[in-house]
C-alpha cells in the first residue's frame, strides 16, 4: 500500500497528455504517479490505434524542453504547406482545385516564428514511445496494467482506490484518462456535446510521389477527406463520412477499399497503396463543465473531445498539460497547496475560454462544410476568398494554428519551469 505523502499527484491516465503532464511535473519538481489499464509496450504497438497527430510547432518546442525533440525529429515529417478545397462529390480530389480554396505557407510566417513549419506530423506511436523513455528517464512511478475503481476527496488530500484494492493518497488526482474519465465522473462533473453522426476512416499509406510537406485537405459533403504528410514517403489519411458507411470502408475488401480510395484521393501523388490495418473512430463533441472540482482536475480529453477537422485536439490536451503543471509548480514554490480549489481555478481560469471557444469553432467549421447546399456553400466560398486573399488575416489563421497566440504556458515558448 502507497502511504499518504508518497506522491504530490497522482496521474489518471498514462496516455500523451497524461504522460506529458508527468513530464512537466516531475520537471517542476513534483513527484508523481501515474495509472493506465495498458500497458506502455501495448500502447507503442503499430496496431495500437493507427493515428498520427499534427503537432503544432509551439507544442514541439515543449516537447523540445521535456527532452523528447531528439528521439521524435526522425519520425516528424514538417507540415510547410496546408491547401484546403471546397469539393463538390467524391472524387473531388482528382480534379483542378474549385474556385473556392485556402493555401497556408509557413513561409509567409517564417520571419516570426524562427522558419518553424506550420506544424509536425507524428505517428502517435512514436509519440509514445519518447514518452516512454522520458518517463523512464525521470524514473516517474507508472502502475499499469493497473485502474481506477474510486476517487475520494477529503481534507488536506485524495485518496484513490484501485481495482485490486491498493489506495494512493496525494493531494491532487488529475484526470487524463479520455472522454471515459473515471476521475471526472467520481468529481461529479457533468459534459455537454453531441455526435456528429460522423466517424472518422483512419489509415497510413504508401505514395508514389513525393508529397513536397504538403498536406491536403478537401472538404466533401460527407465530411473532411485529409491527406497528411508522413516521413519516408507515407501519408496519413483521415476520411471522414457517415458512420455507416465508415465501417463499410473499413471492413471493405482491400480492392474496395483501395478503389473508393483513388476515387477521393485521385492520381496526383501517384500510385497509392495502404499501409498497415485500418481504423474507425465516432466523432462526437463533449465538453466538461467544469475542470476541476476538490482536489480534481482535468485535462486532455477528459476535458474536452473535439472534431478533428482541424487537427488540434492534442495539442488543446498538451496545452492543458503545460498549464496546470506550471500552476502547480508556481504554487508550491510558494508553499500553498497545490490542491486547494485556489490554486485549481488558477487553472480552470487560464484554459476554460480557450477550450470552449475552439471547441465551438470547430464545431461551426464542421456544421458549414459537411453540406452541399447551394447558400451555404456560397457563403463558405466567399470566406474563404476572403481568406486567400487577405494576407494579415491568413497570417492570423497561421499563427492560430501553430499555437503561438494568447497567453502562452512557459513550456510552449520553449521555456523551462
Amino acid at each position: 500500500m502507497t502511504q499518504a505523502e508518497d506522491h504530490d499527484i497522482i496521474i489518471a491516465g498514462a496516455g500523451l497528455s497524461g504522460a506529458t503532464f508527468a513530464l512537466a511535473a516531475a520537471q517542476g519538481g513534483l513527484k508523481v504517479v501515474m495509472i493506465d489499464s495498458q500497458p506502455f509496450d501495448a500502447q507503442l504497438a503499430p496496431t495500437f490505434d493507427g493515428r498520427s497527430t499534427a503537432i503544432a510547432f509551439s507544442t514541439f518546442r515543449m516537447l523540445d524542453v521535456l527532452g523528447l525533440g531528439e528521439a521524435l525529429r526522425p519520425h516528424a515529417c514538417r507540415m510547410d504547406r496546408i491547401l484546403v478545397t471546397d469539393g463538390r462529390r467524391p472524387g473531388a480530389a482528382s480534379r483542378p482545385a474549385s474556385p473556392a480554396f485556402l493555401r497556408f505557407d509557413a513561409d509567409e510566417i517564417g520571419g516570426r516564428t524562427g522558419g518553424e513549419p506550420l506544424g509536425y506530423m507524428v505517428e502517435n506511436r512514436r509519440i509514445r514511445a519518447a514518452l516512454a523513455q522520458g518517463v523512464q528517464t525521470a524514473g516517474i512511478e507508472v502502475l499499469a496494467p493497473a485502474s481506477v475503481a474510486s476517487v475520494e476527496a477529503g481534507p488536506g488530500r485524495a485518496t484513490v482506490t484501485l481495482s485490486d484494492g491498493r489506495a494512493l493518497h496525494a493531494p491532487l488526482v488529475v484526470g487524463a484518462e479520455g472522454r471515459q474519465s473515471r476521475v471526472r465522473t467520481a468529481a461529479g462533473i457533468d459534459t455537454v456535446g453531441w455526435s456528429y453522426g460522423q466517424s472518422g476512416v483512419v489509415a497510413t499509406v504508401r505514395l508514389g510521389r513525393d508529397h513536397g510537406n504538403v498536406a491536403h485537405e478537401y472538404f466533401l459533403p460527407g465530411g473532411p477527406f485529409a491527406i497528411l504528410p508522413l516521413t519516408d514517403q507515407r501519408a496519413s489519411l483521415v476520411w471522414t463520412e457517415t458512420t455507416r458507411r465508415a465501417e463499410a470502408l473499413r471492413d471493405a475488401s482491400d480492392a474496395a477499399f483501395h478503389a473508393h480510395l483513388m476515387r477521393r484521393f485521385g492520381d496526383f501523388l501517384g500510385e497509392v497503396t495502404v499501409e498497415g490495418p485500418r481504423f474507425v473512430y465516432p466523432l462526437a463533441l463533449s465538453l466538461a463543465e467544469r475542470l476541476h472540482a476538490p482536489r480534481i482536475a482535468l485535462i486532455g480529453d477528459a476535458a474536452h473531445g473535439v472534431h478533428p477537422v482541424a487537427g488540434q485536439g492534442l495539442n488543446m490536451g498538451l496545452k492543458d498539460a503545460a498549464a496546470l503543471a506550471e500552476v502547480l509548480t508556481d504554487a508550491a514554490r510558494l508553499g500553498e497547496d497545490i490542491g486547494s480549489e485556489t490554486v485549481l481555478e488558477r487553472y480552470a481560469r487560464w484554459r476554460r475560454f480557450d477550450n470552449a471557444a475552439l471547441a465551438a469553432g470547430f464545431d461551426a467549421f464542421v456544421r458549414l462544410f459537411s453540406n452541399d447546399l447551394a447558400p451555404v456553400r456560397l457563403v463558405r466560398n466567399l470566406g474563404m476568398a476572403a481568406v486567400n486573399r487577405i494576407a494579415p488575416l491568413r497570417r492570423a489563421f497561421m499563427h492560430e494554428a501553430g499555437g503561438a497566440t494568447g497567453d502562452l504556458p512557459r513550456l510552449l515558448k520553449g521555456e523551462w519551469l
